[in-house]
């Protein structure tokens, strides 16, 4: 029989559930809650253990992957008890409670949230995301050098060269190997202390430390650890007092003979706004580039993909070759695309055929049809004028650099698909407003300056050819 202690803790329990579904449908939107996050349902809540069902495998492993570290969040925020989230697989999940007694664990196959430890320090690393690993990670000629100077780092019981530093375009693989590598470090020896975590949080943690005056505890959070891993370095460039820090971070780390793995989206010689003798010691171990994919590794990772997305809904090998011939960009958006297939399929419910396929992706295969780059411009643009493609990135506001700056906003405001803001990224961070004022004073130019207009649609054909 049931108390009424019990009821009234099984109605609280699901009041909780639906605090957190009405957050994920706020923080992820409508369509996102109805595809993802209105299907599952609570199982139940024991010893600090969530356990939610989804009706299929498929997206059971999409919440896993995408939004499974959010919800238990969000769960702590409603029961700091809560340690870690089962995901099972319940054919009946969107319409069934589970009976009473029923192991749901032992009923379906389960993906586990890693519990948080005490010895996990949350507030200062990010977490793994748990695709990202060694086996999972797809090697050709464009990244042969990268992935096997990681694979030495992960597997050396001393340290081989420091610091290993990445770098390579956008979704072209420097982050997966990143987790990769602490993956590999944690299951070797979990007691070794690895933190991982973007250039930005870094700066985050730091200005932190200096608002609450906590620099000693910071400092010792980051020079206390086997192996440091910093992601997109070339965020902290110009940032002066972080470039400081994490100078000293990085030396004392040396001293020690502890690990740096570093990444950025060029080489340590290219980080224009990067402070010399910071340079100098990025490029003092080990740097390996990755190049954009080949068609081959493309088929390779739209294979491995799909083997592990689809092993229950093999897609044809002509989908597979038609993608890996079409989208060129980045293996970001190769996955991106692979994704929407197979959601597509599975919500839906229809075969994947090379025609439902090139329906499903007009857009993106348009858009790759002639993909320009915002570096190819840049690129392109700096040679025009006789320039750095660093200069691209600088705070330098010469008219000689920043005029030439301006025309590469210009071009690859109409001669790609980036937002503004992206755009401004690209530009050595800069607001979406610079970009703006850049393209309306290039339209201006063109207006009443017929040498100039012809300069900048001499560099729009060249890049169009």
């Amino acid at each position: 029989m049931t108390t009424n202690d019990e009821l009234n803790l099984t109605e609280a329990t699901d009041q909780k559930w639906a605090r957190v579904r009405d957050r994920l449908r706020a923080e992820f939107g409508d369509a996102a809650y109805k595809s993802w996050f209105q299907p599952l349902t609570l199982a139940g809540v024991k010893d600090g253990e969530i356990t939610i069902c989804a009706p299929t495998r498929f997206m059971r492993e999409w919440v896993m992957s995408r939004y499974a570290d959010r919800i238990r969040a969000l769960w702590c925020g409603e029961e700091p008890s809560v340690r870690s989230i089962t995901i099972a697989v319940n054919p009946g999940a969107a319409a069934l409670s589970p009976a009473p007694g029923q192991n749901l664990a032992q009923a379906a196959p389960t993906a586990v949230v890693r519990p948080i430890r005490e010895a996990d320090d949350v507030s200062v690393g990010a977490p793994l995301d748990p695709r990202f690993t060694f086996d999972n990670f797809v090697v050709g000629k464009s990244n042969e050098l990268a992935y096997a100077a990681a694979r030495r780092v992960a597997e050396a019981t001393t340290v081989p060269f420091n610091p290993l530093f990445l770098y390579g375009g956008v979704g072209l693989g420097k982050t997966h190997l990143m987790h990769a590598i602490a993956w590999h470090i944690r299951e070797q020896d979990p007691s070794r202390p690895v933190i991982y975590l973007s250039a930005e949080k870094f700066m985050y943690q730091f200005v932190r430390a200096l608002r609450y005056q906590n620099t000693m505890a910071f400092k010792e959070s980051f020079r206390s650890v086997d192996v440091l891993m910093i992601d997109d370095v070339q965020f902290i460039s110009g940032k002066d007092s972080t470039q400081e820090e994490f100078f000293h971070t990085f030396n004392a780390l040396v001293d020690r003979n502890r690990q740096l793995i570093i990444t950025g989206d060029c080489s340590p010689s290219d980080l224009d706004g990067m402070e010399e003798r910071l340079r100098s010691r990025l490029g003092w171990g080990l740097v390996a580039d990755i190049h954009p994919t080949d068609y081959e590794l493309r088929l390779g990772i739209l294979q491995s993909k799909a083997e592990q997305m689809a092993a229950d809904r093999p897609l044809p090998r002509r989908v597979l070759e038609f993608l890996a011939h079409k989208i060129t960009s980045n293996v970001r958006e190769l996955e991106g695309a692979l994704n929407r297939v197979i959601a597509h399929a599975i919500l839906v419910g229809r075969a994947i055929t090379l025609e439902s396929t090139q329906e499903l992706l007009h857009d993106l295969l348009r858009a790759n049809n002639r993909r320009i780059t915002i570096e190819e411009i840049q690129k392109r643009v700096a040679e025009h004028f006789n320039l750095r493609v660093a200069d691209m990135h600088s705070a330098r506001r010469a008219r000689v650099v920043a005029r030439p700056r301006q025309v590469a906003m210009y071009l690859a405001k109409h001669l790609t698909a980036r937002s503004l803001p992206e755009i401004g990224r690209k530009f050595g961070g800069r607001d979406h407003t610079t970009v703006m004022h850049a393209i309306k004073k290039v339209d201006q130019l063109r207006q009443t300056d017929p040498a100039f207009a012809e300069e900048v649609e001499l560099l729009k054909r060249t890049l169009d050819a």
